[in-house]
């Protein structure tokens, strides 16, 4: 059973029902193994609209859809996320921030395992902070590490602190790589993500409500940050990294810049060119997939 999903919760199985309260889906009113048994690929991303769009690219590459074709949100009973399926692709929002992407981890890792789910590939995708990096650069993630540049996770569980690894898999980074050098479409590079907890003082910008540092010192913290081999910056690879080390699952973390943090701090770019950056990581994803499945 080592390509299923592993929960380290022993609880669990002494529940008769496990309602996964954010998704409004439960193991005593909906069937998990049929509607989820097939799933090989899990997409996630902030946005709900981004990932409706994801699921609808996704049809059309792997000739499962048409254009214009509707796609039913899973989650319609709650607004806390939303979640698109066709064939074996899954699509699911995670909101901002790693509280938010961490509950809805908790309750996508116990539907796979409750589906029966094997041999699953989590990808993140969405947009970053670049360091160093032309903006529409990608970067896959080698390692997500803190705002001091460690690669962990720092938890508080029970009062006590409990520290967590936040590598990703190498050979599913190089897969993806190898993924962008066959697009040739626009520069990737793999590299480590600083997560932090959030998008002002956590991430050294000036433009804040509050900020009590100067520029000098903010583009020190920047240059040091590269130095150590960050090149972008988000809020949610931490824990997804963790999250998904302890249930055993291969996992990525594929974004996009959409500035360069050493040249300001503010997005400028016009509407539509920060729409078809939004779109390269998509593109990536979308021919992993559709390798995996032999479709290239």
């Amino acid at each position: 059973r080592e390509n299923f999903i592993h929960l380290c919760n022993p609880h669990l199985k002494k529940m008769k029902e496990d309602i996964l309260y954010h998704f409004a889906l439960g193991t005593g009113t909906h069937d998990f193994p049929t509607l989820f048994g097939d799933v090989k690929f899990v997409c996630v991303g902030g946005s709900p609209s981004r990932m409706k769009a994801f699921i609808a690219y996704i049809a059309e590459e792997l000739g499962l859809g048409s254009p214009g074709c509707d796609y039913p949100n899973i989650c319609a009973g709650t607004d806390r996320y939303a979640m698109y399926k066709v064939g074996p692709v899954l699509s699911v929002s995670h909101g901002m921030g790693i509280p938010s992407i961490s509950i809805m981890l908790h309750e996508l890792i116990k539907l796979l395992y409750h589906a029966k789910c094997s041999d699953i590939t989590i990808i993140r995708i969405g947009t970053s902070g670049g360091i160093g990096l032309e903006p529409g650069s990608v970067v896959i993630t080698r390692q997500s590490v803190d705002a001091t540049f460690k690669p962990q996770l720092e938890q508080v569980v029970l009062g006590k602190t409990v520290i967590r690894s936040t590598n990703l898999d190498e050979q599913l980074a190089q897969e993806l790589m190898q993924c962008s050098k066959e697009i040739g479409q626009f520069n990737t590079v793999i590299g480590n993500t600083m997560c932090t907890l959030d998008f002002y003082e956590g991430q050294g910008r000036l433009d804040g409500a509050i900020c009590l540092y100067d520029e000098e010192e903010k583009l020190q913290y920047l240059k040091n940050a590269y130095e150590s081999g960050v090149r972008n910056i988000e809020m949610e690879s931490s824990v997804f990294a963790a999250m998904c080390n302890l249930s055993g699952v291969k996992a990525a973390v594929v974004c996009v810049t959409i500035l360069n943090r050493l040249e300001g701090d503010q997005i400028s770019s016009p509407h539509d060119v920060l729409v078809e950056y939004q779109q390269r990581p998509q593109k990536l994803v979308g021919y992993f997939i559709k390798k995996s499945l032999g479709k290239v």
